[in-house]
């Protein structure tokens, strides 16, 4: 039998380790005290105890790393399931995120399909206004309010501004645009009315219906027109 050491097993077994201690002590011709017992168990090897005792020993010594196998294993299940749980808390928090997220863009793409809606609708048609052989920048201006939706208004007055400073019988020498909203060409405007020409009502009406149709909204419009001062 080889000589394992007993110095691992005393924490395991005190009954042996001071059965062992006593057994030293009786072969060196003294009763050493606990102190001395346990110094000399120590030191001690299973080869100087009998059988009986021997197997004690080991038998405690095997219970011991059982239990230590167990409790690291025990140890490690917990951290594993500790881990488990996190990810799954981590991926039901992210999946709740990526929903809400989707939903609330679905809103948002509602909200603004609603508001384009609105935006596209004018008040009034050009047809609801009596025509007259002349028209003043003013009274351009009070037709113009009451066709374009309030809110897209002032992008669409930046707008007239910027390509005929409100003047309906606006002509470029050059290229030959026409009007409040300088179509290229100007006959263009006739698919809103044959008075195109001289109802600025009829030209609004052609402009409204242009910048909608194209950019989504006047003010969609007028945001092409700053990045590119054309429209």
């Amino acid at each position: 039998m080889s000589r394992i050491s007993v110095r691992g097993f005393a924490v395991a077994s005190a009954t042996a380790v001071t059965t062992v201690g006593a057994v030293v002590g009786v072969a060196a011709g003294n009763q050493p005290g606990l102190d001395n017992t346990q110094a000399a168990a120590a030191d001690a090897t299973i080869a100087d105890l009998p059988a009986g005792q021997q197997a004690q020993v080991q038998t405690a010594s095997l219970t011991q790393q059982a239990d230590d196998q167990s409790t690291q294993a025990d140890a490690a299940a917990l951290k594993s399931a500790q881990e488990s749980a996190r990810k799954a808390a981590a991926q039901t928090a992210q999946e709740k995120k990526d929903a809400a997220d989707e939903a609330k863009a679905k809103a948002d793409a509602e909200e603004r399909k609603k508001k384009l809606e609105v935006s596209r609708s004018a008040t009034r048609d050009a047809s609801d206004f009596v025509a007259k052989g002349s028209y003043t920048v003013a009274e351009t201006q009070a037709i113009a309010r009451q066709m374009v939706p309030a809110d897209q208004f002032q992008c669409f007055s930046n707008i007239v501004n910027h390509e005929s400073t409100w003047n309906y019988q606006a002509t470029n020498a050059s290229s030959g645009a026409y009007g409040l909203v300088q179509a290229l060409p100007g006959s263009k405007m006739a698919s809103a009315g044959a008075d195109w020409q001289t109802n600025p009502a009829t030209q609004i009406k052609w402009g409204l219906n242009y910048m909608n149709s194209r950019y989504g909204s006047p003010c969609g419009a007028w945001s092409f027109w700053q990045a590119n001062s054309w429209y």
